[in-house]
């Protein structure tokens, strides 16, 4: 297995179809992969979809969460299943598209021998969202930008590839998916940008406002901005007598 594809959904019953049959015309014939998809406890019969799925595509895995957790949550199971060592993560609305993949995926292979873990970004060069979610992704990016230096142009992005164990390494919190970069850089990664498109929304509706991300992004914000002025691992680990 050279690469696992994570999806995490919640109340896309109408995506998921469509989505998955993208991953596969992106990547079947090119290299050995999967697809995981964490139904993170949806209520409109996602679940269900995805398990009737399965008989048709053969590399799909579900995973199945007992109610809601969240995007992070979802993400961090999907890995965790996961079982190649690299990772491509993406949204599972069917915005970010699948044909995309194989350039990170590239990518990141071409950073492989660099000696740092790389995480290669997708930088969304057209956004297809209305005007007040375009700028507060970029009043967000910016404000993240100065305080954290992540060297990451789009955090926002879901389209993302980078190793499954430096992963599993980092510090996991609620919302923390939105922050992948900067943490990868504590750890002492490499961020890579790559554009990559972005599509309207085809069916159902985004589960993220202005209000419900904005208070919760200036608290994690502070968070991660004390992570990094504390080591990633402490000189005094290796002390011995």
């Amino acid at each position: 297995m050279q690469l696992s594809v994570v999806i995490p959904m919640y109340n896309e019953v109408d995506n998921a179809a469509s989505l998955l049959h993208e991953v596969g015309a992106a990547l079947r014939g090119r290299f050995a992969y999967e697809i995981v998809v964490v139904d993170d406890g949806s209520s409109d019969g996602t679940g269900e979809r995805l398990m009737e799925l399965k008989r048709d595509i053969a590399e799909l895995r579900v995973v199945r969460h007992r109610r809601n957790f969240g995007q992070s949550a979802g993400i961090f199971s999907g890995i965790r299943a996961a079982t190649a060592p690299l990772v491509a993560t993406l949204d599972g609305d069917g915005q970010n598209n699948p044909a995309d993949i194989p350039a990170l995926y590239e990518e990141a292979q071409r950073q492989a021998g660099s000696g740092a873990s790389v995480l290669v970004a997708g930088n969304r060069h057209k956004r297809n969202d209305n005007w007040l979610r375009r700028l507060s992704s970029r009043v967000a990016n910016g404000v993240r930008q100065g305080l954290l230096q992540d060297d990451c142009m789009d955090t926002g992005c879901g389209l993302k590839v980078f190793p499954r164990q430096t992963f599993l390494e980092l510090p996991h919190f609620d919302h923390f998916h939105r922050f992948l970069p900067a943490l990868f850089k504590r750890a002492g990664g490499r961020i890579v940008n790559v554009p990559v498109g972005h599509r309207p929304r085809a069916h159902g509706q985004s589960k993220y406002g202005i209000w419900n991300r904005l208070w919760v992004g200036i608290i994690d914000l502070m968070g991660v901005r004390w992570l990094q002025r504390r080591p990633c691992r402490p000189e005094w680990e290796y002390e011995s007598e």
